[in-house]
């Protein structure tokens, strides 16, 4: 969610830092701060509600100097965007300070204790708090084993009760610090008394650890060090880490050493680039015919038609023993796993749940060991969706993920992962990452479905001749529709609400095309199942109301036939009430043409793949409306990329 850049090491810390911040604006903010030192220069803080340009502008006229510091863009959970809440904290004393993703659940407990004690707080976060737990910490120590030159300041002083030097580690302050604690974080703590250290620690959102030459790293996002290094340590939930100049050091709460685990990353960092494109979200939408290929590359065989899922720790005699799936996954990624509920229901002919994850836990869900669970997610460290798996891991069930990061918290905990290789994906809407689930899906499926003997050798070929031509097919769609899509954005971007019609595997598309509309433009939008439009919605229906079906149809297949047919009775009801019809129709198919006002054709493939090819035209209307509106189109008001909260 919000984003944090550490340093520590030989070069000036605030360009590392801001430019560190700048590539992590994707996930999301409201407001921005730096607090720097070393050097020979004290403690400074600069902050600023807004964009990060603001950060900067102040930064331009008051500049600061040091030679370790740590940034901060901020999502507002506790507190509106301002200067006073942007972070980083101070503690009482000003000499030290805090960053922080997450929520301090207990926050407010812990705020009266302190304030007893005669802690002033300036702002209403909870990460406030933090900064002031760890200073009580040290105040406590320094209490039992009063170091030399304690100074005592008076009540009616304004800053804190006690300044005096540390007679305990910073990092075993913020060890004692964070077992008062409940609720998710990771944290970033520098002190002035402790010069050329950075301490983080993790309980739920993302921190990664960058080793450089002479030079450490602390980031919430491997896009925000990865210009300065590959070699990355995800820190680990329960887990203190001390950079200093010499190194970094790990261990756990109960300050047990453990063993650094870097991983080299292979992103090409101009991946994270927008490479000529004017957002980041056109550049990814772009770049999803290589997201598809890659996704399957090494997975499937055109001469034997035969899927190979590596890495699992589920036996394929497990898969085949499995009696049902229940697919738990958030926002776009659920669309996904509707989606998927078709493909494996359908190849494998194995029963399938789809949850909401913020739900699952919530439900009191019945245990079943003899049941999968398949976590869906981007970024691997989406708090309703790990919330989930812990859940189902809990009631017996082993639990396998698709994801997009490696060593994210979800495939640590998973018996197996699907990596989709979408690459880092910035923009917050999600394009690529969705169409690389897709394919993933589909790959599951398949070999779900080999596993289980549900499918036979020619119909496994077919399959796999088929989903290697959708790369192609994906390029053949970004080529022909864009300039379609831009024309109707001038028709279209005044509208005030839109409707998405879809039957079978191609309502969870009208679901999607939906969101991401309402996303990036704050259109008000609808996904509706084609079939119940006569069961209420049909009352929307007038002249001003766009209305997009997705009507395609595979011909080889008589249930999609089927399905386009009443796809097509449905329109008719749209436009007998003059409903204004976006379809979503096949190459070749002129009979809708005559129905319906506008027409975008996409290539014929398998009814189980039509979905990836389907949302192309749906996320280009969306993102050129949103730009003819002049909306931040890959940083929407009020979201954020990685939702680290629930």
């Amino acid at each position: 969610m919000c984003g944090i850049v550490g340093y520590i090491g030989p070069k000036a810390c605030v360009p590392v830092i801001m430019e560190g911040l700048a590539r992590l604006e994707y996930r999301g903010y409201d407001s921005a701060g730096i607090a720097v030192a070393g050097g020979g220069h004290p403690l400074q803080l600069r902050r600023a509600p807004g964009k990060l340009r603001n950060l900067a502008e102040i930064l331009a006229k008051d500049p600061v100097q040091g030679t370790y510091g740590i940034g901060h863009t901020r999502w507002a959970t506790h507190g509106r965007p301002t200067e006073e809440n942007a972070h980083p904290h101070r503690d009482g004393t000003g000499t030290l300070v805090v960053v922080h993703n997450g929520i301090v659940e207990n926050y407010l407990q812990l705020k009266s204790a302190l304030i007893a004690k005669g802690h002033k707080f300036t702002s209403e976060t909870d990460t406030e708090i933090i900064a002031h737990v760890i200073q009580d910490e040290l105040e406590l120590a320094a209490s039992q084993s009063p170091a030399p030159g304690t100074r005592t300041v008076e009540a009616n002083e304004s800053q804190a009760v006690v300044t005096a030097p540390a007679s305990l580690p910073l990092e075993e302050a913020v060890r004692r610090a964070v077992a008062r604690l409940t609720g998710a974080f990771a944290i970033g703590v520098l002190s002035a008394a402790e010069p050329d250290k950075l301490v983080a620690a993790r309980m739920g959102p993302p921190a990664v650890l960058g080793i450089g030459e002479g030079e450490y790293f602390l980031a919430s996002d491997v896009p925000g060090i990865l210009h300065h290094t590959r070699l990355i340590h995800f820190l680990q939930d329960g887990e203190v880490a001390t950079l200093t100049t010499s190194g970094i050091k790990l261990t756990d709460f109960q300050a047990n050493v453990l063993q650094l685990n870097p991983q080299r990353i292979t992103w090409d960092p101009i991946q994270a680039e927008k490479a000529g494109y004017k957002h980041f979200m056109l550049k990814e939408i772009n770049e999803q015919p290589r997201a598809v290929r890659d996704t399957t590359l090494g997975r499937v065989s055109l001469d034997t038609g035969k899927v190979f899922l590596p890495d699992m720790q589920i036996t394929p005699e497990e898969f085949k023993k499995t009696t049902g799936i229940t697919i738990a996954a958030c926002g776009t990624s659920w669309h996904a796993g509707l989606a998927g509920k078709f493909m494996i229901e359908r190849l494998a002919r194995l029963p399938v749940d789809v949850d909401y994850a913020s739900e699952y836990r919530y439900r009191d869900p019945i245990p079943n060991p003899s049941e999968l669970g398949l976590l869906i997610t981007q970024s691997g460290e989406t708090a309703d969706t790990i919330a989930a798996q812990h859940e189902l891991i809990a009631k017996g069930s082993k639990t396998l993920a698709i994801c997009n990061v490696v060593g994210s918290a979800v495939t640590r905990l998973a018996a197996g992962t699907i990596t989709t290789n979408a690459g880092p994906e910035i923009g917050v809407a999600s394009t690529k990452a969705f169409t690389a689930q897709l394919t993933a899906l589909f790959t599951l499926a398949l070999y779900l479905a080999q596993v289980r003997g549900t499918v036979t050798f020619e119909h496994s070929l077919y399959l796999v001749g088929e989903l290697s031509k959708i790369p192609a097919k994906l390029e053949e769609v970004l080529r022909t529709v864009d300039d379609q899509c831009h024309e109707l954005a001038k028709s279209f971007s005044t509208c005030s609400d839109f409707l998405f019609l879809g039957r079978g595997i191609h309502y969870p598309i009208a679901l999607e095309g939906a969101l991401k509309l309402k996303e990036i433009s704050y259109i008000h939008a609808e996904g509706y199942p084609a079939g119940e439009m006569k069961h209420g919605p049909n009352a929307l229906i007038d002249e001003t109301l766009p209305v997009v079906c997705i009507a395609t149809q595979d011909p080889n297949d008589p249930s999609s036939v089927l399905k386009y047919e009443k796809t097509l009775s449905n329109i008719q009801e749209v436009t007998a009430r003059s409903g204004r019809v976006i379809a979503i129709a096949i190459e070749g198919d002129t009979h809708i043409s005559q129905l319906v006002e506008h027409v975008i054709h996409i290539p014929q493939t398998h009814e189980l793949l039509l979905p990836i090819l389907e949302v192309v035209p749906l996320q280009l209307l969306a993102y050129h409306i949103a730009v003819r509106r002049g909306c931040d189109v890959d940083q929407p008001r009020n979201l954020a990329k990685s939702v680290t909260v629930e």
